[in-house]
């Protein structure tokens, strides 16, 4: 018997995973990552976890989101073709902060490509963002 299709993947390699609350969902949207991106996706889900003991977890809009209950959502991140983003939603009140910027002036980024996963500089951003005033959309 073949096995069942997984989630249909997106542009860029970023699963489809139904909007949901707590691990699970953010657990089959990182097992749906192809190649590397799985892995970067798992050293950031392990890292908050280590990091943040009483996160909170849902997948909206096809991406992992982070939160800490009472000051909302921190970060979220989503496969691209050629990097991981991951997104700090109050990035910019971090120091030194993350280095991608668009048109909300709250939120800042990284893009993480293979094996360019930095332990240290992700535990400061995630410490700073998860103790700060998060993003309260949903």
């Amino acid at each position: 018997m073949p096995d069942a299709p997984g989630p249909k993947l997106l542009a860029g390699g970023n699963p489809q995973i139904p909007k949901g609350d707590g691990d699970g969902p953010v657990q089959a949207y990182i097992e749906a990552m192809p190649e590397w991106k799985g892995t970067i996706a798992r050293q950031l889900d392990d890292l908050i976890e280590h990091v943040v003991p009483d996160v909170r977890k849902a997948v909206r809009w096809n991406s992992p989101f982070y939160g800490v209950e009472g000051r909302g959502w921190f970060a979220s991140c989503h496969a691209f073709t050629r990097y991981v983003k991951v997104t700090f939603l109050n990035g910019a009140l971090l120091q030194p902060p993350p280095p991608g910027s668009g048109k909300d002036p709250d939120a800042r980024w990284v893009d993480i490509g293979e094996d360019e996963f930095d332990d240290t500089q992700m535990e400061v951003w995630i410490r700073q963002s998860a103790a700060g005033d998060g993003w309260h959309g949903f």
